[in-house]
């Protein structure tokens, strides 16, 4: 294993009839989101779940939270635009057909979880043309597919590893323990270096807490794209940076395990991110481009 591992949108609706009415914004928001429960203070909540507030608009929980109030408390929750059709995130990926790239996902790997992780790195999947908007999310997703077993496990499964993602040579050292810094969440985030500098980006201790990423499916989401939108790994660019330069998807594998995978030494690896890589993007229905392969 290498180094690396690592507010509600308003729409007017036109009502059928001889005279179309356009219903007042806050009676359209409501309305679209009047399929979601109300938010009940003191519930318990988990990351993804959506409610209906007070005011009738809705929010989705960032943060597992015990119910705190999603218009204080914005750390744990985020305004959610339940009027925005199938895809009301505008992310290029709807969640049907998430579901249909990870039919057997682990119940962690949240598509809410996703989406709420979108806004720490909001040029991914929505820069360039429709089409590189697209083969970047299917990029993105068919390695972590290949990372997670399909988004299956949260964490590294050679338990045996698990002590020697400590360097001591770090000034801050390894504060959780020896074996604490393990890979875990969509890119398979390990090291005590790797979690020191995405916690500092994404505004997270987990240098000091790394079982966030373990337990907290935007958090590990967001560490899955601080790697792919910051990182070079053993690659020369980030695999942001790949796609939306159109270097091919072959330069994203190289940035996250190229020194293991590319140049010949582990082909049926590269073939297996390839695979995955155009099965996705003929579910976003778009065209894989040129340089797969690494």
């Amino acid at each position: 294993m290498s180094r690396r591992r690592i507010s509600a949108f308003v729409a007017a609706l036109m009502l059928a009839s001889a005279a179309p009415v356009l219903l007042p914004a806050s009676s359209a928001s409501a309305a679209a989101c009047s399929s979601y429960p109300s938010w009940v203070a003191g519930k318990s909540y988990v990351t993804g779940n959506i409610v209906r507030y007070t005011d009738g608009k809705a929010y989705i929980a960032e943060h597992d939270n015990p119910g705190y109030d999603p218009t204080i408390s914005t750390w744990y929750w985020e305004p959610y635009a339940c009027d925005g059709g199938t895809n009301p995130s505008g992310f290029v990926v709807s969640e049907a057909q998430f579901n249909q790239m990870f039919p057997g996902r682990n119940s962690f790997y949240t598509y809410s979880g996703l989406k709420a992780a979108l806004s720490a790195y909001p040029g991914f999947a929505n820069t360039g043309s429709d089409t590189v908007k697209k083969q970047e999310a299917a990029a993105f997703l068919a390695n972590v597919s290949h990372e997670t077993g399909g988004l299956v496990h949260i964490v590294e499964q050679n338990t045996a590893n698990y002590p020697h993602y400590c360097d001591w040579g770090q000034p801050y050292g390894c504060p959780a323990g020896q074996a604490a810094y393990y890979g875990r969440g969509p890119i398979q985030l390990s090291w005590n270096f790797n979690y020191k500098a995405a916690g500092d980006a994404l505004g997270i201790d987990l240098l000091n807490n790394p079982w966030l990423v373990q337990n907290d499916a935007a958090v590990a989401w967001k560490t899955g794209l601080w790697y792919w939108n910051t990182q070079n790994g053993p690659g020369t660019m980030t695999p942001h940076s790949a796609m939306v330069n159109q270097a091919g998807f072959g330069q994203t594998i190289r940035s996250i395990n190229g020194s293991l995978e590319c140049d010949g030494k582990n082909p049926a690896q590269v073939q297996s991110r390839v695979n995955n890589y155009q099965r996705f993007t003929q579910i976003l229905g778009t065209t894989p481009g040129n340089n797969l392969y690494c």
